[in-house]
């Protein structure tokens, strides 16, 4: 069994931040459950924009409000808490926060823990 708690990671290498986001990451590869779960904040007023190439996301909003862009098939969401989406066709997209969006995210295959988005909005598959 594994059991974590958010003040217990804070100011550890499982915190990850990004210029508009900041990540939690409770479950890692390490932890060998097949996938990855991160408490993630979006920082209100800002536009960020992904594609995980290399991995399934599915996120849950369950904080704030903000819009998601599907870039590919030109749709438009509203985000709010109790939103669902998943990146399902490794969909390039946009996330605007208009307030704080905290988000919880799960990742196939799962991420190490010290990825970071590089110029394409993706993270790379790391060992």
């Amino acid at each position: 069994m594994i059991v974590k708690h958010l003040e217990d990671l804070m100011g550890t290498e499982d915190v990850v931040k990004g210029e508009t986001w900041e990540s939690r990451r409770f479950l890692l590869k390490k932890d060998n459950v097949g996938f990855s779960l991160n408490d993630t904040i979006i920082h209100a007023g800002t536009v960020s924009e992904f594609w995980y190439k290399n991995h399934i996301e599915a996120v849950y909003c369950i904080e704030g409000e903000g819009k998601l862009e599907d870039l590919d098939n030109d749709k438009v969401y509203t985000l709010k808490p109790g939103t669902l989406y998943t990146l399902n066709g490794h969909e390039k997209h946009r996330v605007t926060a208009t307030t704080k969006l905290r988000m919880v995210c799960v990742f196939n295959p799962p991420l190490t823990g010290q990825e970071t988005h590089d110029e394409e909005g993706a993270y790379p598959l790391l060992d």
